[in-house]
């Protein structure tokens, strides 16, 4: 499975971006794709989440409600469209692929098989 990350930049605080990211290979073996986000100096962090049959969304406490995240099965794609963004969501943000995980490990990096090379996403205040 490979995952091509795409859509940062840079961005005023209280500003959106959309990230794209599309999966190609062995799609068929994928049951969830995720986001996840690393900023300078900090270790990488959960940010969303969902299987692709759609059976729930998951987002951290910190962007609930500024991100949503949605998917185009027939592109291969999810897209984390971000809103109301803030210098602290700056961040190299990755997108991942499993194709065993369960709802309880979403949040575990370990738990992520496949990522993808990273986009950034720069708020400035």
């Amino acid at each position: 499975v490979q995952l091509q990350a795409s859509g940062g930049g840079l961005v005023q605080s209280g500003g959106s971006l959309r990230l794209s990211c599309v999966a190609s290979g062995s799609i068929d073996s994928i049951n969830a794709l995720g986001w996840y986000r690393q900023a300078p100096g900090k270790e990488r962090e959960f940010v969303a989440a969902s299987s692709r049959t759609g059976s729930g969304t998951y987002f951290s406490d910190s962007v609930k409600g500024r991100f949503t995240y949605s998917r185009d099965n027939g592109k291969n794609t999810v897209y984390l469209q971000m809103n109301l963004l803030k210098p602290e969501d700056t961040a190299v943000y990755y997108c991942a692929a499993s194709s065993s995980i369960i709802t309880s490990s979403l949040g575990m990096e370990s738990a992520w098989a496949y990522w993808g090379q990273g986009t950034q996403v720069t708020v400035s205040s």
